[in-house]
């Protein structure tokens, strides 16, 4: 029944269609959207919004959490609603029209949002529009699979619509913690000092009179796309549990580690599904998403408590959990992403962070979001606020990509996300580097032989010597420093001439 949902009889005067909802969305509108990969998203009304562009265009300057499922800002984009997005996407169809300049895409760390909006840097917001689970009584939001933003979003909107999902379980309900920082200049200390803290609400407070439509939807998050693990990333893996293990034994971590942050995707997500197969437990996590390998490590007795802001799970996982999501429930918290992301707690608590990289150099510097330097694939997202205040800042990538084609480990990226001072430990299949304390000549040896794939290890030293021959704290040779991203946007292949015959024949 609608009034297990709607707890405050009022406002089921306020249930409208998708269509309905659309129409209140006018041109240059600043709308805030939930959504934090792929999961706790708006469902309907974009759609809507989409469709009502075909005959009524408009323009919208969009900030969500971090990425959206459904392929909204592929409709979004299609529709040409977008105007500007921030601060996060990993649709191909918005990635294109980003890189044609034709949507103004602003790549921001996940922390910083809600603080521009609340210093009026950014914004106003005209419109939330936030998916639940419910609303209480007293107008209260009670989020579904994801905060991300949506708090913050919902708090400072002049106007909020909300979509009741009715296929998101109301076990979800006590599941969040709404924490709402003070102002600046004065803020007072987050008092987050674990991971399983509670430091606020579990449910978004906001004046009711703001809720102007309600829609009412059934449809299911999407489901992440993580690939199995295969054998590189298992290599990554086994790297990674040998680092630990050793850093126990010189007594700088014990078995529990510290609280473990992974970025979203394949890679990290199989790094942390292999950390079942050490010796650790009672593992803790402090990250931004709860992937699959957050349940496997649950299910194999790894795992204490897992804090986040999204939960976004393949298929087979989120029918194996929301099937018996009590067992989970007191054992998960959901934050709002300034809180999970925020430097302070990630400080305070020591956390271990786990992000990829598209690129690194042999100096330690991280490229993740620009491919040659000038095309956006997805965006910084959390990695920028968990590589500069993690106890331990790790970047994992494939040491090779496009078949072969083209090396992640290169004399210098195009792009810094990371600097080489944000960035502790690089691994690849071929091993792992530790960066503590080197000085750069001594980072590039140790990232070259460690890590670089052996068909571009030679020419990386190679490169490194003569560099050094010419001298220099950081040596380079400007003139060829990024003629291997040249070389593979003429040829399509960091490789030279002569390697790519010797690999043809």
């Amino acid at each position: 029944m609608l009034e297990d949902r709607i707890r405050r009889p009022s406002l089921l005067d306020k249930i409208v269609t998708p269509k309905e909802a659309a129409s209140l969305i006018a041109d240059g509108m600043v709308i805030g959207m939930s959504g934090f990969t792929r999961a706790g998203d708006a469902k309907a009304v974009p759609v809507a919004m989409a469709e009502r562009a075909k005959s009524d265009p408009f323009k919208i300057t969009l900030l969500t959490g971090a990425s959206l499922g459904h392929d909204i800002d592929r409709m979004l984009t299609e529709a040409h609603v977008l105007a500007r997005r921030m601060p996060f996407q990993t649709d191909a169809t918005l990635r294109a029209a980003i890189n044609r300049g034709e949507v103004m895409f602003v790549d921001q760390h996940l922390s910083e949002t809600v603080e521009h909006l609340r210093s009026n840097q950014l914004g106003p917001i005209d419109y939330a529009i936030i998916e639940a689970a419910a609303i209480r009584p007293d107008g209260g939001i009670i989020p579904s699979t994801s905060i991300g933003n949506s708090a913050s979003f919902a708090i400072l909107a002049k106007k909020i619509i909300i979509e009741i999902n009715l296929s998101q379980t109301l076990d979800l309900e006590g599941l969040h913690d709404i924490y709402i920082p003070t102002k600046r200049p004065t803020r007072e200390a987050i008092p987050v000092v674990a991971c399983d803290t509670r430091a606020g609400v579990p449910y978004i407070p906001i004046d009711p009179d703001k809720i102007a439509a309600i829609v009412i939807t059934q449809e299911q998050d999407s489901f992440s796309t993580v690939e199995p693990a295969d054998a590189d990333t298992r290599a990554i893996a086994d790297h990674l549990i040998r680092f630990f293990e050793e850093e126990v034994r010189l007594g700088r971590l014990d078995l529990t580690l510290n609280p473990l942050q992974a970025g979203i995707g394949t890679i990290a997500n199989s790094v942390l599904s292999g950390l079942a197969n050490g010796p650790f437990h009672h593992l803790r996590m402090y990250s931004e998403v709860l992937q699959d390998s957050t349940f496997d490590l649950f299910d194999a007795g790894k795992l204490s408590f897992a804090s986040g802001s999204s939960i976004t799970l393949s298929s087979a996982c989120a029918a194996r959990v929301y099937a018996d999501f009590r067992r989970y429930r007191d054992r998960l918290v959901l934050r709002p992403q300034e809180i999970s992301n925020h430097p302070e707690v990630i400080r305070r608590l020591g956390v271990i962070g786990i992000n990829t990289a598209l690129e690194v150099d042999i100096y330690g510097n991280v490229n993740s979001t620009h491919v040659n330097g000038t095309h956006m694939m997805n965006g910084i997202g959390g990695s920028g606020d968990f590589a500069r205040n993690a106890y331990l800042s790790i970047f994992v990538t494939k040491s090779l990509a496009k078949g072969g084609r083209i090396s992640s480990v290169v004399p210098m990226v195009p792009h810094v996300d990371h600097t080489e001072h944000d960035v502790d430990i690089i691994v690849t299949e071929n091993g792992l580097a530790d960066l503590r304390e080197l000085a750069p000549r001594e980072r590039a040896e140790r990232v070259i032989r460690n890590c670089a794939h052996p068909t571009y290890r030679d020419e990386l030293l190679d490169y490194f010597q003569r560099a050094v021959a010419r001298g220099g704290h950081t040596p380079h040779l400007l003139e060829e420093a990024l003629s291997w991203h040249q070389r593979s946007r003429e040829t399509g292949s960091m490789l030279k001439a002569k390697e790519v015959r010797a690999a043809a024949e």
